[in-house]
């Protein structure tokens, strides 16, 4: 009997993840989805990755929450506890990236950062999914003829409690599976045996450190330039990795810019590259979360970008367009690409709040390209798209604006492109 097929990779917040664990193993039985993708450490290893769960703050509200310290962290103000990795603390209020907390070990109170810690008595990989919080998935890394790949395994709940991956063998727990599968490969395609390493985060910035002093900066090494100014990488207090961008002088009011920046500030969301601080005074500063790999435009063009998935990038502008704010310039260049290969937009100089769903007015000035889009050139399909793809990309070219596509229907379909297109399992030998 065929196993059910795999709902799209989009719809399950599925991405590469860079963290590892060594592996041995046969053969898979389960045929998962692949990617390739940046991997680091051992030739032969594989990654755990799991995702899903309910949010920290109905758990919170339900009763008392511990978590235990995932990295060591030294406070940076006399509010802040340090963490020990290991130890556990019980949370007394998780409303916004500072938790107050309690140690269980000095009974001290204060805010700890909730990057650095995770849930008492469960997965580290255990996070809440992106596109759907009680759905989980299993990334592991493999190789191939053509390099690294990750392999993608969906975690199905059932309705009386338990979990699964393969319905001939159930689980109580996600503690259980992933003792199961740490023992025996049992049709995945590698065995897994420890927990995946991860990068130590950067602390969350404090909120209110909005207009900082000049001093508090170092810039360390400069990262590009343009016409109005530089872009540095630089550290923040001599404890923080920051990118600074530093405006000429006379390139923008003051006034102009704090009106900007107070806009750009509203923009918190986990797709944009975060603004974190100003400096108000000549030459003014901007300092803002660092992205390790630049802009996606560079890093495509390099081995290692050559193999980064681009679908989570769909889901990331369906999320941006929701938020009624038009970023007018979305392009690869303004597109940045963390260390572990999160995709996020940035450069909101432009943006603005608008209410209507489409932004009508064109920018083109090139005579020739306005001559021919009038008449009704479109460009040719490219050798090797599916014409299903095609039809969708002569939707976005539509030239009556109200007639193009939003991000979220092109999302729709693309998940349906992608899911017509998969299996999650192959059949099992002797199985009909």
């Amino acid at each position: 009997m065929p196993r059910k097929k795999r709902t799209s990779p989009l719809a399950q917040g599925v991405g590469l993840r860079n963290e590892l664990l060594p592996h041995s193993g046969m053969a898979p039985l389960i045929n998962p989805m692949e990617e390739s993708g940046k991997c680091t450490g051992a030739p032969e290893t594989c990654v755990l990755r799991m995702k899903g769960g309910g949010s920290l703050g109905s758990l919170v509200s339900k009763g008392k929450y511990y978590v235990t310290a995932h990295y060591d962290f030294t406070p940076i103000s006399d509010r802040d506890l340090p963490l020990a990795v290991g130890e556990k603390f019980e949370v007394l209020n998780n409303a916004g990236e500072w938790w107050l907390a309690k140690s269980l070990t000095t009974g001290n109170k204060g805010y700890i950062p909730s990057n650095f810690v995770v849930r008492t008595n469960s997965l580290e990989e255990e996070k809440e999914s992106e596109t759907s919080p009680d759905d989980f998935s299993l990334s592991i890394r493999d190789t191939s003829p053509h390099g690294d790949v990750a392999k993608h395994y969906k975690i199905r709940r059932l309705d009386q409690g338990g979990f699964y991956i393969c319905p001939r063998t159930m689980f109580p727990s996600l503690q259980q599976l992933v003792e199961h599968y740490s023992a025996q490969q049992d049709g995945l395609c590698q065995r897994l045996t420890e927990p995946c390493l991860s990068l130590t985060p950067e602390r969350p910035w404090v909120a209110d450190e909005w207009e900082i002093p000049r001093e508090s900066l170092k810039l360390i090494r400069k990262l590009g330039a343009g016409q109005f100014g530089e872009v540095w990488m630089g550290y923040y207090k001599a404890n923080m990795k920051v990118a600074v961008k530093t405006l000429k002088e006379g390139s923008m009011p003051s006034d102009a810019f704090l009106a900007e920046a107070n806009l750009m500030k509203r923009l918190q969301h986990s797709k944009l590259v975060r603004l974190y601080a100003v400096v108000t005074q000549q030459p003014i500063y901007i300092v803002t979360e660092y992205m390790a790999n630049g802009c996606l435009l560079d890093f495509l063009k390099t081995q290692e970008g050559a193999k980064l998935s681009l679908r989570k990038l769909i889901d990331m502008a369906a999320q941006v367009s929701r938020m009624n704010f038009i970023h007018r310039d979305l392009r690869a260049a303004n597109i940045l690409v963390s260390e572990t290969l999160c995709c996020k937009v940035a450069d909101f100089g432009l943006a603005r709040v608008i209410e209507n769903e489409y932004l009508a007015q064109e920018a083109m000035t090139n005579p020739e390209v306005i001559r021919s889009l009038e008449q009704g050139y479109r460009m040719p399909c490219p050798e090797l798209c599916p014409l299903e793809l095609y039809g969708v990309m002569l939707k976005c070219w539509k030239e009556k604006p109200e007639e193009r596509p939003t991000f979220e229907y092109l999302q729709s379909t693309l998940e349906d492109f992608y899911t017509a297109t998969e299996t999650q399992y192959q059949p099992e030998p002797g199985v009909s």
